[in-house]
């Protein structure tokens, strides 16, 4: 017959209760006699339903049921990045995941683990509540910590997606801050200044900015895409910005004064107009932010709030477009959104002043109505003799 019992850390506030104690979340180890045999050995759990299942198919066997060994934390983590890379995800995407690879390593080192199975809910727990982060990257680093826990469940390297029962933080939405049409008046305005008053050594990037701009401000790409924008994603006044799951290419038109603007701008290089391909995308993006950051402080426009900056183009992009009455499902495929909700969720502000905008055209519809004319004249005539009530 085997017996389950924990056996405690020194650490553990119940080491001195000895084996009988089982309401902690110290390993479970296993001893007794089976098959004939003398077995005494760590089952390599923390969960007490577990090891009670897996006790009693060694009973019914009556031997020892050798299971493959367990994936180890970095094959499980080397395999997720090989991954990463050949599903060809961007150079920051695939840092962010090495990030809390390196954190979960230290963390995991702490504490003596070294199997996949042994992060649990509770281990899980215990390795959050050392983030230092504010609500929003931590949302953004649990949604990587369950994708990589998914990836393992998918794999059977692990029973089930532990990650998937931690709660995300709560996330105050960000209001969504488009430029005002004075502000991007005077945005372009400083574009004209920029190169005299903030690079007076000239240089080529002082002269691409405005191109940049206009190019985000009227096709809502992040500036990333912006960025690496080649000459052969044009087809006449029509630029492609990506291709739907479906297959289905989506396209934008410009207009015409931004399509001269990237026209008599000068390339960098005969087909890519705002770098010259070589070296990380992400650095490259990080200098055009910091002439962005330069530009807004020239034109004295708020950047927004937190580090928005670039952001704001794609903004008032969306903006313009649902108060112009674009159904907001159409913005959200320009927007390349994998689904509406997520425009919904940042633009929903603006569709409640899309419809303020229907209920006005409704009154000034009704205001011409000869029913409704009629009536109010009805209404002005009818009066009551003096004195009378009733």
């Amino acid at each position: 017959m085997l017996t389950l019992y924990r056996r405690h850390k020194p650490t553990c506030p119940h080491f001195s209760e000895g084996r009988h104690y089982h309401h902690c979340k110290c390993r479970i180890w296993v001893d007794g006699v089976l098959g004939g045999k003398e077995i005494r050995q760590s089952l390599c759990l923390r969960d007490w339903t577990k090891a009670n299942k897996k006790v009693q198919e060694w009973e019914a066997e009556e031997q020892i049921i050798e299971r493959v060994a367990p994936a180890t934390l970095a094959d499980a983590w080397k395999s997720l990045l090989a991954d990463l890379v050949a599903r060809k995800l961007s150079d920051s995407t695939i840092r962010k995941y090495k990030l809390l690879e390196n954190q979960m390593k230290a963390f995991a080192e702490g504490v003596g683990l070294h199997s996949l199975p042994e992060f649990d809910l509770y281990t899980l727990s215990k390795f959050r509540a050392t983030w230092k982060d504010g609500p929003r990257t931590a949302g953004k680093k649990l949604e990587r910590l369950r994708a990589f826990f998914r990836y393992a469940h998918e794999r059977r390297w692990v029973e089930n997606n532990p990650a998937s029962l931690l709660k995300a933080p709560r996330v105050s939405i960000r209001p969504t801050m488009p430029f005002t049409r004075d502000e991007m008046v005077k945005i372009l305005a400083a574009c004209d200044q920029f190169v005299f008053e903030i690079c007076k050594s000239g240089g080529l990037n002082a002269l691409r900015l405005k191109a940049l701009v206009l190019l985000m401000r009227y096709s809502g790409m992040r500036i990333g895409d912006a960025v690496s924008l080649s000459v052969d994603r044009f087809e006449g006044k029509r630029l492609f910005l990506y291709t739907q799951k479906t297959g289905t290419p989506v396209y934008t038109v410009l207009p015409d004064f931004v399509l001269k603007a990237l026209e008599v701008t000068p390339r960098v290089t005969p087909t890519l107009y705002f770098w010259s391909g070589v070296g990380k995308l992400e650095s490259i993006v990080r200098s055009w932010q910091t002439r962005i950051r330069k530009l807004f402080v020239l034109a004295k426009v708020s950047k927004g709030q937190g580090n928005l900056l670039s952001h704001r183009f794609r903004d008032t992009f969306s903006v313009e477009l649902l108060l112009a009455g674009v159904p907001i499902e159409r913005v959200s495929i320009l927007l390349g959104h994998q689904s509406v909700r997520i425009t919904e969720k940042h633009y929903s502000p603006w569709i409640r002043s899309r419809q303020e905008q229907l209920e006005a055209d409704i009154q000034r519809a009704w205001a011409d109505d000869p029913v409704i004319a009629s009536q109010m004249a009805g209404t002005k005539q009818v009066q009551f003799p003096k004195g009378r009530v009733n």
